[in-house]
């Protein structure tokens, strides 16, 4: 065994070692060759990436030093603005024109991070709280509220909603995309609800993939470790010459146990998936454009759960294989009209199912949405749209004990959500290049709560191509989940006498208003020189209506007590933060990113269901180092604090990966996460897993070719 002081004085040289990691590249300078090809490639690098050649220090044509009428003659490029995102407006903008906080995790910025999922990349945006609560299981959410099923947070993969409206959020662990295949990531913190709709409170993810022009030619990776014991995949793309463009991939995952001191781990995680996309250009001036793709997946998981029974020892321990399983299909139609016109139309539909200890679960997904872009007057970006969506919910009342009424059950096993709705959106230039007032709203119909409406005011001013300044006034609102209105159950867990042990009965509740969200945001981003940029968002987001347990009456029975409580809107809560980002390119061979975010929240009555917390701090450090053409060498330092409501202590780790291309088709890649502590806790219990899975050390190994 470790002594105490024995790891202090291990953690405290582990920090020093990083510490001279990140400054060795100050003093071993790659070669003049390695350099000026970095030069020209290292736009795919940084998260901001920058220009090709920086002025020099007394370059009288420095953009710093230049006044109004030269500027007006000069080609400014500011990399950092012009970053690619379609989620904040619906279309085409950039991160300079975008009125809210958006971070982009690029394709290049996944590799280097050593990442083998997409939860484990969102690690890079700021304010984006990740906890591995298990190998398969995450609690991700962005401004408070982190839980597994973190209801406040919409995710979308190329614009599809995989928000599960039984427990309301995402279950990550079916979204194991293949990594290369993402062209990027788009984070927006804070509400998005004007476009996106209901449950985009505090916060939008937006997985984008690539389209099938760009992943022609066969890619094969394999690879496995200590904990990701099997990570392959294989992709093929190709096309038939007249504007037709696919490709086919398959994806093979086992990721084994991570660490439990006191029942043991049993969370490993298999999964094999596979699927398609097809991108069609019906007219050689691409004005209409035809996109098809499809996934399926199937896997088992194994966990552990611990449930209630009404008589003694009270309580019973089940370790089980649980499976997975699902499939998806997109059909979209874009057609350009002109430079500031265009038109899609989607249609999409998933079917998936979970077979869990506590619960089966099986849903079925229909959406049709609809968009229209188009200008009015000079002054005037229209955008607006129509949309439904129809979830049928399955989930069967289990047989797994004969005590089942003391784990879960829903009032009715079949039950259909709807929803209809549409948006507008005006983009109003109150300035040419420099003043735009952004107002919306959307307003939709579903079977839960009725007519919700949520509208959002957003003024941008870029005094010139280097600074902007926004502020956002918006309103969101979350409807609720099957589970908070039609649950009916025992547990799941007791208080042991006298007189008798007590168990909680809970009860859903039909009449759930939607929970809203007024947010306050101020931003402000810049790139003060070629090689420096940074980014910086305030908030205050004000919380009411928010669902809650209200005690009843107590019940006696035979061999126990039942103490009822019942989901109702008896909750309100105020969060306020902040959140900065920061890219530096401190020589062609070496970038250094980093973010630090700050959330405070006070909370006023009610309980909620789970376990909702948040870290009161975080920070990332990132370090991206180019040794030679052949060798990259890139570290990660991230801390954060402990997490309020949960009893999880803070940490400090590290990342590490060294990537070596021996030749230019082949990439080989070894990585180590987690480095300082053999092992450390994320997440707190919850009421269906009393223990802590604390998350181990692990190192892999990868190869990728490509041809």
């Amino acid at each position: 065994m470790i002594s105490a002081g024995t790891a202090s004085t291990a953690r405290r040289i582990g920090h020093i070692i990083a510490l001279a990691v990140v400054l060795a590249p100050l003093h071993c300078p790659a070669s003049a060759v390695a350099q000026q090809d970095r030069s020209k490639s290292r736009n795919q690098v940084a998260p901001a990436p920058l220009p090709g050649e920086a002025p020099e220090p007394n370059d009288p044509t420095s953009i710093l030093d230049m006044d109004v009428e030269q500027l007006t003659t000069v080609d400014v490029k500011v990399p950092s603005m012009d970053i690619e995102v379609t989620s904040v407006s619906k279309q085409e903008s950039t991160v300079g024109h975008s009125p809210a906080a958006v971070f982009v995790i690029t394709n290049e910025m996944i590799r280097r991070s050593g990442a083998t999922c997409v939860p484990e990349a969102l690690r890079m945006a700021p304010g984006v709280e990740v906890a591995r609560v298990k190998s398969n299981m995450w609690a991700i959410s962005i401004r408070g509220f982190q839980n597994r099923y973190a209801n406040k947070l919409l995710v979308l993969v190329d614009g599809r909603s995989v928000y599960d409206q039984l427990f309301s959020g995402v279950y990550w662990d079916v979204q194991d995309l293949v990594l290369d295949d993402i062209e990027r990531i788009e984070v927006i913190r804070g509400p998005g609800g004007t476009l996106w709709g209901a449950n985009a409170v505090n916060g939008v993810i937006n997985i984008i993939t690539k389209k099938a022009q760009k992943t022609q030619g066969v890619l094969a990776t394999s690879g496995g470790g200590n904990l990701e014991r099997a990570i392959n995949q294989v992709r093929v793309g190709g096309n038939n010459g007249k504007g037709v463009y696919w490709r086919v991939y398959g994806k093979q995952t086992e990721i084994g146990n991570e660490y439990n001191n006191s029942l043991g781990s049993h969370d490993n995680w298999r999964m094999g998936r596979g699927g398609f996309r097809v991108d069609w250009e019906l007219d050689q001036h691409q004005r209409d454009t035809v996109t098809v793709s499809g996934d399926f997946y199937g896997g088992s998981e194994s966990d552990i759960n611990q449930f209630p029974m009404p008589a003694a020892p009270f309580s019973w321990t089940t370790i089980r294989d649980e499976g997975v399983g699902g499939a998806n299909l997109l059909a979209k139609w874009n057609r350009k009209i002109s430079k500031q016109s265009d038109c899609s139309f989607q249609i999409y539909f998933d079917r998936s199912f979970r077979d869990q200890a506590i619960f089966r679960e099986e849903n079925t997904v229909f959406d049709v949405e609809w968009q229209h872009r188009f200008p009015l007057g000079e002054r005037h970006n229209v955008l607006w749209g129509l949309g439904t969506r129809n979830i049928h919910l399955y989930a069967p009342n289990t047989n797994i004990h004969p005590d089942t009424a003391f784990v879960l059950q829903f009032d009715s096993a079949h039950e259909t959500f709807r929803n209809f709705g549409g948006f507008i959106q005006d983009e109003i230039t109150l300035r040419e290049d420099e003043l735009f007032l952004t107002v919306g709203t959307k307003i939709d119909r579903n079977s839960y709560t009725g007519v919700e409406c949520q509208p959002s005011v957003r003024l941008l001013w870029a005094p010139d191509p280097r600074h902007v300044y926004w502020g956002a006034i918006s309103r969101a609102v979350r409807t609720p989940s099957r589970l908070a209105r039609s649950l009916f159950h025992y547990g799941p867990f007791y208080l042991p006498g006298p007189p008798l042990p007590t168990f909680v009965e809970f009860h859903g509740n039909t009449h759930l208003k939607a929970e809203t969200m007024m947010a306050y945001e101020l931003g402000y981003r810049a790139q003060t020189t070629d090689r420096f940029a940074w980014d910086v968002t305030a908030f205050a987001d004000i919380y009411d209506e928010q669902a809650g347990w209200r005690r009843g009456i107590p019940v006696v029975g035979p061999t126990y007590i039942i103490a009822p409580q019942t989901y109702v809107n008896n909750s309100n809560s105020q969060l306020y933060g902040a959140e900065f980002s920061a890219q530096w390119a401190v020589t062609d061979a070496w970038r250094l990113s980093g973010s630090y975010s700050a959330v405070r929240m006070f909370a006023m009555g009610g309980q909620g269901l789970g376990i909702e917390g948040y870290p009161r701090n975080q920070t990332r450090l990132q370090s991206q180092w180019d040794l030679s053409e052949a060798w990259e060498f890139d570290m990660a330092l991230r801390y954060v604090d402990n997490v309020v409501g949960q009893g999880v202590p803070s940490y400090l780790t590290m990342d590490l990966r060294l990537g070596w291309k021996p030749r230019k088709d082949l990439e080989i890649a070894l990585v180590g996460t987690n480095l300082f502590d053999e092992y450390h806790p994320e997440f707190g219990t919850t009421v269906y897993e009393p223990e802590v899975t604390e998350i181990r050390r692990t190192v892999y190994a990868q190869m990728t070719w490509r041809r």
